[in-house]
């Protein structure tokens, strides 16, 4: 399954180099409001040392590692609900993504890395890492509340015709409105009655403030204290432009000046915000990745190779990772007794091996 992960922020906060760090793209990164205008798009391999490992086991010509799409999208502003900057756009372009990342600047007006650099000017002139979310998120949970309302309209309406789930649909939107209000993510409001029905109308609204955020803190020194309002978020912290010189560099230039890059941390971080796991296949053609969701049964985890797998399934031989390569061949394994048959109630684990049987 792919995962689309939005890039947003305010306007010279790093968006754009983190993108070009991540995808190695080149991209318009100059030192000006809104200098990225349509968003840009980079497909991102997903660091896994579990892949390697077991292509050496089976000597494959192959290797296929999941990936996450990064979409850099162009800065928000105060009033971009209402159209300020490039307003609607911005928003549409958020809407198609999985996940947001939200980049903030920590790090001071001169020089924009631990590297230094030139004067790096703030939207709003002063550094303020709270505040610089607080409108981020203000922006996207105001138009949230926009699409509420205009559902609501609709609701309203169907409950008096007595549609079927109306009132309890209505009750879901109250709800999100007074959050909402409230200044909550609408990932944080609880929705009361039936959690299917909730889930499918938060589907149909596609909330902005509904999916899952991650922070990055765009700092200077990333060993560096941060309020405890900042760490209580789910964040990684970065030197956004220290990793995107990283990618001019060589391994031996970077160890011999003590630099790691802290990207693929981030990845990983992007992978699982959506609950998603891996599980892999492994032959002498292709050892590869797949990407499901966290608690998939295995026929749910067999439709991401082929439909066929989820509607055909039999059974499934499953073995750990580790255990087949320390079984040294697929007979050792199921020698040993490490080699298993699940059905079709198995609940598949991150870094199982698997061969379907259809």
């Amino acid at each position: 399954m792919a995962l689309r992960v939005g890039i947003v922020g305010l306007p010279n906060v790093g968006k754009s180099t983190l993108f070009k760090a991540l995808t190695r793209k080149a991209v318009d990164i100059n030192n000006y409001p809104f200098c990225t205008i349509e968003p840009n798009v980079g497909i991102v391999t997903v660091p896994d040392h579990r892949l390697q490992a077991l292509s050496d086991f089976s000597k494959t010509e192959k290797i296929v590692p999941a990936v996450v799409e990064f979409v850099d999208i162009a800065g928000l502003v105060k009033g971009a609900s209402e159209g300020e900057g490039l307003g609607n756009k911005f928003l549409a372009n958020i809407r198609e993504t999985d996940a947001i990342i939200q980049v903030v600047r920590v790090f001071p007006a001169q020089g924009g890395s631990a590297s230094g650099g030139e004067v790096i000017h703030h939207v709003y002139d002063t550094i303020d890492p709270e505040r610089d979310i607080e409108v981020i998120n203000t922006e996207l949970i105001l138009a949230d509340l926009e699409t509420v309302t205009k559902r609501k309209e609709k609701t309203v309406k169907e409950a008096r015709a007595n549609r079927k789930g109306a009132a309890e649909e209505m009750k879901n939107l109250e709800e999100l409105s007074v959050g909402l209000e409230q200044g909550l993510l609408a990932n944080a409001i609880p929705l009361s009655g039936n959690p299917d029905d909730a889930k499918r109308l938060l589907k149909e609204l596609s909330l902005l403030t509904a999916k899952p955020f991650l922070y990055v803190y765009n700092m200077s020194d990333i060993e560096a204290s941060v309020p405890p309002a900042l760490a209580a978020r789910p964040h990684v912290r970065l030197d956004i432009k220290i990793e995107e010189e990283l990618n001019d560099m060589t391994l031996e230039e970077q160890e011999e000046f003590g630099l790691v890059s802290h990207l693929p941390e981030l990845i990983r971080e992007a992978y699982s915000l959506l609950g998603l796991m891996t599980y892999f296949t492994t032959g002498e053609k292709e050892t590869r990745a797949w990407t499901v969701l966290q608690g998939s049964t295995a026929p749910q985890a067999g439709a991401a190779i082929h439909s066929d797998f989820e509607e055909k399934f039999i059974r499934a031989e499953v073995i750990f990772w580790e255990k087949l390569i320390a079984a040294g061949s697929w007979a050792t394994a199921k020698e040993q007794g490490v080699l298993r048959l699940e059905g079709k109630e198995y609940i598949v684990q991150d870094g199982d091996v698997m061969i379907f049987k259809v």
